[in-house]
């Protein structure tokens, strides 16, 4: 085997980017404090077609070195909208049709592989906090919760990499849209 070369991997410009057909769904973020974890949600977004990320609270916003950093660039192809509170934005997003899903660990919570999406309905995700997690009156503002199961000794992953399995298992389900 040999590994392809960049100018072998057929990627689509940035400007290709902005007409293509995206996932039905949104990322929010809810006060995601470390710029690098906000560049990588920007970068796993633009990989599956994210139509748009929201960030909220003190969740920083481009143009940022830092972002830029793990985004590669991502930041410059994604769509993305500021807002004072994750409250705000799944407001909003629930009055244009989005369902909104909150990742956390709650009572009642649906285990990610034990979700099955209506390909006829738009997606928001709404992911937390590093320390604290998601806000509790977002969470009660959800339409739901998913969780992530974990078997070992820790109770929660990096905001980034839920961001990589969630949205991952969102754009297998709708994909093919």
């Amino acid at each position: 085997m040999r590994k392809l070369e960049v100018t072998e991997l057929n990627r689509i410009s940035t400007e290709d980017f902005k007409k293509a057909k995206k996932l039905p769904l949104v990322v929010v973020l809810d006060n995601v404090r470390s710029l690098y974890n906000v560049g990588s949600v920007f970068r796993t977004s633009d990989a599956f077609l994210v139509e748009k990320i929201c960030l909220c609270g003190i969740t920083s916003t481009p143009p940022n070195p830092e972002i830029h950093k793990t985004a590669l660039g991502a930041e410059f192809s994604m769509d993305w909208q500021a807002y004072a509170t994750a409250q705000e934005a799944v407001r909003e997003l629930q009055s244009q049709g989005y369902y909104v899903f909150t990742i956390e660990q709650v009572e009642g919570s649906i285990m990610l592989p034990d979700l099955q999406l209506d390909p006829n309905k738009k997606y928001a995700v709404v992911l937390g906090n590093e320390v604290k997690g998601v806000q509790q009156e977002v969470v009660d503002m959800s339409d739901a919760c998913i969780e992530i199961p974990q078997y070992g000794t820790k109770h929660s992953l990096n905001v980034s990499v839920t961001a990589g399995i969630v949205v991952w298992s969102f754009f297998e389900q709708l994909r093919s849209l």
